[in-house]
């Protein structure tokens, strides 16, 4: 496979499809690791519990969304970087499907 480069910036935020074309979250944050000079992307980190993290505010949102009455925290998908089609970056698709993700949090409120 050819190297591409892709402005970050410009995927966050964008809608990811499944294979049925249905939306299962936005891309939130990237999580990469430096190989020499460039960054390598490893994952991607989908939807609600990911804007959470992207903020550091894990534990802090934690706390918030117990004291609304949440007692599970769901809603977001670690993507490897294999697993996402960018071919048109306006709509990320996956190459797989939701079964073969985990899940970016599944943690409890208390």
């Amino acid at each position: 496979m050819a190297n591409q480069e892709i402005h970050l910036e410009l995927l966050l935020g964008k809608q990811v499809l499944d294979s049925t074309g249905k939306a299962i979250g936005r891309i939130e944050e990237v999580r990469a690791e430096p190989q020499g000079e460039d960054w390598v992307v490893q994952e991607y980190l989908i939807g609600y519990a990911a804007i959470l993290e992207r903020l550091s505010a894990w534990t802090i949102g934690l706390g918030i969304l117990h004291l609304l009455g949440a007692r599970k925290i769901y809603g977001g998908y670690t993507v490897p970087w294999e697993k996402l089609d960018l071919t048109n970056p306006d709509q990320p698709r996956l190459r797989c499907s939701l079964a073969e993700l985990k899940a970016v949090a599944e943690a409890e409120t208390r």
